[in-house]
């Protein structure tokens, strides 16, 4: 008998993808955030802004990165 395994179930899969998205979107909220809260402190809001939601992106998808990273080594295994 084989045991079958919780990746090979799809709506693992499902959930991954939307945690993935859930991830990337709270690190490109909370970059916007800071950079409004700076911009209001020092000046120039839409710069910081902006530059908030690139580092935000940035993050985010580093930690998606790393997050597919590990589920795919423990799929190795």
């Amino acid at each position: 008998m084989n045991k079958k395994d919780r990746r090979d179930n799809p709506l693992f899969a499902a959930g991954l993808v939307g945690a993935l998205g859930v991830q990337v979107a709270v690190c490109i909220f909370l970059g916007y955030w800071i950079g409004s809260s700076l911009g209001n402190r020092f000046g120039d809001a839409k710069g910081w802004s902006l530059g908030g939601i690139l580092v935000g992106l940035a993050v985010g998808l580093l930690s998606a990165i790393l997050l597919v990273k590990k589920v795919m080594e423990e799929a190795d295994g």
